[in-house]
């Protein structure tokens, strides 16, 4: 096979499997492992059933893959917060914004099922312990002391002021976000309000 051909061809392949993957994450974070099958993924993705037997093996190994991706994400975005544009405030509320975005949310609805359910693969339960929800609030908190000694944020405790902000936002990221008339950006400014 010529080069070029061989290019596309592997490219093909890979835009397949990304689409899977996207459909596989939003019926993961709706029902969860146990009750999605291999059939659902392939109808959400638009392709036959058979056909995904050819990107991934099964649908525990597309969870193991998604669960990983989604504990990657989550680190790399808590590690680039503080390189974002804007003061202390402005860089909380892009990461609470990023966190709301449908994607996102998905992430962290599978992330939350690979957590609670008890029918996982080993190799998820791995990746979900490899994140805690202990080390977001350390990373946040400079951020915070910075936003308190510029005056953008309440005095007060920090940590105790993280873990209640990050607790209103993952009940955010719980809800439908298709509520009618939800405006998250609106949300967020509401919820920053408990820093400030």
């Amino acid at each position: 096979m010529p080069r070029v051909a061989k290019e596309l061809a592997e490219q093909a392949f890979d835009e397949r499997r990304e689409q899977i993957k996207r459909a596989a994450l939003r019926i993961f974070a709706e029902k969860g492992l146990a009750s999605t099958k291999m059939s659902m993924i392939a109808d959400e993705a638009g392709i036959s059933h058979g056909l995904t037997y050819r990107y991934f093996r099964s649908k525990e190994e597309i969870f193991v893959l998604l669960v990983e991706e989604a504990i990657e994400e989550a680190a790399e975005a808590l590690r680039n917060i503080g390189q974002l544009p804007g003061t202390p405030l402005e860089q909380v509320r892009a990461f609470a914004l990023r966190l709301l975005d449908e994607g996102h949310r998905h992430y962290f609805m599978l992330v939350q099922h690979a957590h609670k359910s008890e029918d996982v693969p080993p190799k998820a339960k791995e990746a979900v312990q490899r994140y805690s929800p202990q080390s977001t609030v350390e990373l946040l908190i400079p951020i915070f002391i910075r936003g308190q000694e510029a005056g953008q944020f309440a005095e007060g405790d920090p940590c105790r002021r993280m873990i209640l902000f990050l607790s209103i936002l993952t009940g955010l990221m719980l809800q439908d976000s298709k509520l009618p008339g939800v405006e998250w950006a609106q949300e967020v400014n509401r919820l920053m309000r408990v820093l400030t």
